[in-house]
């Protein structure tokens, strides 16, 4: 299996790469393989996609996150462990996998879970993925730690994914929005479906049903209530978990499609491609556009487009 990331060690003390991974991952504690005061490792991070991304490379024993450090930073995400070199034996709740490369173990910020690497040389590429998104569309299905098979086709299809992104600079978001369809494919292939509550299940229609309409330029938080037979008010409640209203969620999506589109857009003419995008995404509204777009990404979309 072709390896996703160039793995990197160096010398490094134990307090300062601890450090780092909890400034990047949250709050872990790193047991060395030598009472030294010194382990080779390294932390860097990138966008891969729509996701905050860790690249982990380290020598050390053993990497664990207890109810202390929970409770000290309850965290709000999935962290999906690819296992790039190496190995690592990852335990969470009674789920246990030893991770070859190219296996891949979804861990549960909330949950504690431990990181055994016996010595050996490891390098992880840990994508961070916001939890109250994913529990909204996919239920508890993916709580409390999940093991990825290498003998299910959607790995396969989920690992080839992960390493366009990795591969393609700028946001991509219909490659995450890829991604995460797959992954829920996945889950609802392998675990038995849980009975789900009314709530889940509507949020979860309207934010698939926004994703697939986002670039109808008629499609608003009005026609998204109408289509799920609810109040818009109503509709509203549902989106209080995660921050947002309709409104902003479907504004969002369409300035990451546009976004996408843009840094894609090689050798056109600037003023033609930017109008295209605008009104291919969903936006009637070129002033309206161009000012969200600038909130959004400290940027305009010309420069997005010249940049790529």
């Amino acid at each position: 299996m072709q390896s996703l990331m160039t793995p990197g060690h160096k010398p490094v003390q134990v307090e300062i790469l601890e450090a780092e991974i909890r400034r990047v991952c949250g709050s872990f504690d790193l047991e060395p393989m030598r009472r030294t005061g010194v382990v080779n490792g390294d932390v860097t991070t990138r966008r891969v996609g729509p996701f905050d991304t860790a690249i982990v490379a380290l020598d050390a024993s053993e990497v664990a996150r207890n109810t202390r450090s929970i409770r000290q930073d309850p965290g709000e995400h999935f962290f999906l462990l690819v296992q790039d070199a190496g190995q690592c034996r990852v335990e969470q709740g009674d789920q246990v996998a030893e991770l070859l490369p190219g296996d891949m173990f979804l861990v549960d910020s909330v949950k504690p879970s431990t990181f055994l690497y016996r010595g050996e040389r490891s390098n992880q590429v840990s994508l961070h993925i916001p939890r109250d998104e994913i529990v909204h569309r996919f239920g508890t299905l993916c709580t409390g730690g999940l093991s990825i098979s290498r003998d299910d086709p959607l790995w396969l299809a989920m690992r080839a994914v992960i390493a366009k992104m990795l591969m393609e600079e700028g946001a991509q978001a219909q490659l995450g929005e890829a991604f995460l369809c797959l992954m829920g494919a996945y889950l609802h292939s392998t675990r038995v479906m849980g009975a789900t509550s009314p709530a889940e299940t509507l949020l979860s229609r309207a934010l698939a049903m926004i994703d697939r309409h986002r670039a109808d330029p008629g499609f608003g938080p009005r026609e998204l209530a109408s289509r799920l037979n609810v109040p818009e008010r109503t509709l509203q409640r549902h989106f209080r978990p995660l921050g947002e209203t309709p409104g902003h969620r479907l504004l969002n999506r369409r300035l990451e499609l546009a976004h996408a589109r843009l840094s894609d857009r090689k050798g056109e003419h600037l003023a033609e491609g930017v109008t295209a995008v605008a009104f291919d995404c969903g936006f009637n509204d070129l002033s309206y556009f161009y000012r969200e777009f600038r909130k959004k990404y400290g940027t305009t979309p010309g420069a997005v487009a010249r940049c790529h």
